[in-house]
């Protein structure tokens, strides 16, 4: 026995059943259905358009990679803290006369 209903099996439901609830009710399934439909395609086409653009940006990446090496050793060298020592300022009394 089937545990559901194709959008097809629900018209063929609304056909048979003649309350104005069933008939609603067969026909917001059908509606569901289609918007399902709906997704799935656009999900699939989604899903190719990342793909491909996950390709491109991989092998933009392959090519560059020396640069990005040299931006990720800047980068380092810039998070690396500052020498914060100073030397004093004014004229020196502790000079030997």
């Amino acid at each position: 026995m089937p545990y559901v209903f194709t959008e097809h099996g629900a018209v063929m439901a609304a056909n048979v059943l003649n309350s104005e609830i069933a008939i609603a009710a067969s026909v917001a399934v059908v509606r569901v259905f289609i918007r399902m439909r709906v997704m799935i395609t656009e999900y699939a086409d989604h899903k190719r358009n990342l793909q491909a653009l996950e390709q491109r940006v991989a092998k933009g990446f392959a090519d560059h990679e020396d640069e990005l090496r040299e931006v990720r050793f800047l980068i380092a060298r810039l998070e690396q803290p500052l020498d914060t020592t100073r030397k004093k300022i004014g004229f020196g009394r502790d000079k030997e006369k």
